[in-house]
């Protein structure tokens, strides 16, 4: 079984990155983390990539000003460098652009902090207890051009409880999170054709 060559893009203390690199470790997984990106030179998270001995790339942003396209290209470019097949986005504060998306269609994955389609976008702890839910999760999915919009890979659900607060929730989020990212990882690698 040749493993697929993956790269994480983070901006910051990358928790999810991390469940993914232990994940990993596995003898039978079909994943390998070669590379962890981040756009911030000191993301907390490119620290645990060094010390668990995989490559480390900073593309800043900021010299990229308004243009989007020029900083997706950039980071397409390392990521070529690298040979990479699969990417992952974990906490990585960018949007990415039309362009990037499609050069990477099926081999780009996002994990999202509540049950899609629900809660696209930010906040999604606070609003789903401001509008009552009773289920909350975590979504691993295609990247789609539209903000959290591709197909569902994997979602796991917890139950909110009456006296939650957003950061109670997103904690028990979080552990989901870890869980269901390393499994998305895994479906996506195994439907690649090598």
């Amino acid at each position: 079984m040749s493993r697929k060559r993956v790269a994480i893009l983070i901006s910051g203390r990358g928790s999810n990155m991390a469940a993914l690199i232990e994940a990993a470790k596995a003898p039978d997984y079909p994943a390998e983390i070669v590379l962890v990106l981040s756009n911030i030179a000191d993301a907390g998270g490119l620290a645990r990539a060094r010390e668990a001995g995989i490559a480390t790339e900073v593309v800043e942003h900021k010299p990229f000003g308004k243009d989007r396209e020029a900083f997706d290209r950039a980071v397409h470019a390392v990521l070529e460098k690298h040979r990479i097949e699969i990417v992952c986005l974990a906490g990585f504060l960018r949007l990415l652009t039309p362009w990037f998306v499609e050069r990477w269609s099926g081999r780009l994955i996002n994990i999202h902090p509540s049950l899609l389609p629900a809660f696209k976008g930010l906040d999604t702890h606070a609003r789903a207890l401001a509008a009552g839910a009773k289920q909350h999760g975590a979504t691993v999915h295609h990247v789609v051009p539209e903000l959290d919009s591709g197909p569902v890979i994997a979602q796991e659900s917890v139950a909110v409880r009456p006296d939650d607060t957003a950061e109670t929730l997103a904690a028990r989020v979080l552990a989901v999170e870890h869980r269901i990212y390393p499994l998305a990882l895994r479906r996506v690698a195994e439907s690649i054709a090598t």
